[in-house]
């Protein structure tokens, strides 16, 4: 098992030259709420192939609301109605055997259904279609998620949140770095147990302070994980990149 280094972190944030992208999509109004959590608790919830990525010994768990504008495959325009969404999810970070750091998605719930049966059936990731009632404001940010399964009602979460102070970007080394620089995601083909990874490419990510007067944790009890209300232990905001969505390869290793 090979351990991420920082050249193989900053590699990642290159555009591929041997690939074509197959999705655009503009991501909007991030939040980035952020948990400490133990590496072996992350563990455990993980495919065999990939690993707990750590910094300073502590793994972490988040929570990410945001809006996707103008969702598009590659030869399609958008299409009003269908390429506009707001979206949360629930993540974790890990890396291979090779030592390629990305995201790991425990859920991803959408109001899209046609973009989320996409995603489930072409990217293998753990998306649910979710009522959201969210308004992007110049002030401050609503979320407002309702998740139904098997016609059981899930409990409503909440988040509140707006940004201050001026505008920066990560640097190497940092916290920040190790959250937010993320360009592969990881994801699982429940039928056959098959791992895959994508890349995406952006610019790194515009960052501010957030303030968020209101969230909770019951995403991440319908997840499995219960953090007993504890504060979170990173929260950062960013206005939004736009990205390109490759599609993803079978992790063969």
């Amino acid at each position: 098992m090979k351990l991420p280094t920082l050249k193989g972190r900053l590699s990642l944030r290159e555009r591929p030259i041997d690939r074509v992208a197959v999705m655009y999509q503009k991501w909007r109004s991030l939040l980035f709420l952020h948990w400490e959590i133990e590496p072996e608790v992350i563990q455990r919830t993980l495919p065999e192939k990939l690993h707990a990525d750590t910094f300073e010994g502590n793994a972490y768990l988040g929570i990410t609301p945001f809006f996707v504008k103008d969702a598009r495959p590659i030869f399609t325009p958008a299409i009003p109605g269908i390429s506009n969404f707001p979206e949360i999810n629930v993540r974790t970070y890990v890396f291979d055997s090779e030592g390629n750091p990305g995201i790991w998605f425990y859920s991803l719930d959408a109001t899209q259904a046609l973009a989320v049966q996409a995603a489930n059936i072409f990217f293998h990731l753990p998306y649910h279609t979710s009522e959201i009632e969210a308004v992007e404001g110049i002030e401050e940010t609503v979320f407002s998620v309702q998740r139904k399964e098997n016609d059981v009602t899930i409990p409503r979460s909440n988040f509140r949140y707006r940004f201050k102070g001026e505008e920066f970007f990560a640097e190497s080394k940092t916290l920040d770095f190790f959250l937010i620089e993320r360009y592969l995601l990881f994801s699982l083909n429940k039928e056959t147990g098959e791992v895959y990874s994508g890349r995406v490419y952006h610019r790194p990510y515009p960052l501010y302070s957030a303030e968020v007067p209101e969230y909770d944790q019951n995403l991440l009890r319908l997840n499995g994980f219960m953090l007993n209300g504890r504060p979170a232990d990173h929260q950062v905001y960013s206005t939004g990149v736009d990205a390109e969505v490759y599609s993803p390869d079978k992790v063969i290793y």
